[in-house]
């Protein structure tokens, strides 16, 4: 039975992996996972400097799921380099970090610094907010898409994933700009923007009033776009949004995923993403699948 799977010329046992933000990056589990199970660890994102991130309160439960506003916080790309490399080369499963920026030229830097370190593979999440255009994020705009993921893969050294924001009319053709930038994969989604107020303060829950809704609540959009996304590139997508259970996972490969990224569910239960690696090899083995590559967008 096999269940490695292939991105970008890069072979994970499995294609299970960590959400970025929700699993640090790694260490923070070590002690509930066992980290060599994993297909690959993304690591939270990573910038040219540090980040304090957001006001607090910025996290908020809802139903089916939760709020963040945690904006990015981040001990920026020196201590990454120094102290988190370093850890998760111990362990015999892929790497790859999220990079986070507010110009071009922030994400260019991360790139350049990453050039000569032995991770697999680069996530750059274009949900930031665009400074130089205004605080628009980079992944709403279809040709702020290509034109960054152009630069980035000129100083990247590993194969690039662009992260792709829910938040737009149309996936697919966010989906096709990176592809036309350069992009050797994608992932997505990246978080719904959501509100919630707390009725009897009359106050947001969130110091940020807005978050990122994460959780099974928004699987179903999650799996649509995954779908849509995979029509139209040629390229291999990471799908990601309310991965709770292995049968959540192969909804997602079927849909067209090669590979899923499970988050908010990692909150919930630590040792969700071994469950979830066990619960594929269970499904392969009850419905006689010998190759999990046989799932990857067999509904069509």
């Amino acid at each position: 039975m096999n269940t490695k799977v292939n991105l970008a010329g890069v072979t994970f046992k499995n294609p299970v992996m960590t959400a970025s933000g929700t699993f640090g990056s790694g260490k923070e589990f070590s002690e509930f996972v066992d980290l060599n199970r994993l297909g690959a660890v993304v690591t939270k994102g990573v910038a040219s400097e540090p980040w304090t991130g957001n006001p607090t309160p910025r996290i908020a439960e809802t139903y089916g799921g939760m709020l963040n506003a945690v904006g990015l916080q981040n001990p920026g790309i020196d201590m990454f380099v120094e102290r988190d490399i370093p850890y998760l080369a111990k362990f015999d499963t892929r790497i790859i970090v999220n990079v986070c920026g507010r110009t071009t030229e922030d994400y260019c830097e991360v790139v350049k610094r990453l050039a000569g370190q032995p991770v697999d593979m680069l996530e750059i999440n274009i949900s930031c907010p665009n400074v130089e255009q205004g605080g628009i994020a980079f992944g709403q705009n279809a040709a702020a898409v290509e034109a960054i993921t152009k630069e980035v893969k000129k100083h990247a050294r590993q194969p690039v994933i662009m992260k792709l924001s829910p938040n737009v009319t149309d996936i697919s053709e966010m989906a096709k700009a990176a592809e036309a930038g350069g992009a050797d994969a994608l992932s997505l989604i990246n978080t719904i923007t959501g509100m919630k107020i707390d009725i009897r303060s009359r106050k947001f829950a969130l110091a940020n009033k807005t978050g990122g809704l994460s959780g099974p609540a928004i699987h179903p959009v999650a799996v649509r776009m995954v779908y849509q996304a995979a029509q139209a590139v040629n390229i291999p997508i990471i799908g990601m949004g309310g991965i709770l259970t292995a049968e959540d996972a192969i909804e997602m490969m079927l849909a067209g995923a090669s590979a899923v990224s499970v988050g908010t569910a990692n909150f919930r239960n630590p040792q969700v993403t071994m469950e979830i690696v066990q619960g594929i090899c269970d499904y392969m083995e009850e419905y006689g699948v010998e190759d999990i590559n046989e799932l990857i967008g067999a509904v069509q």
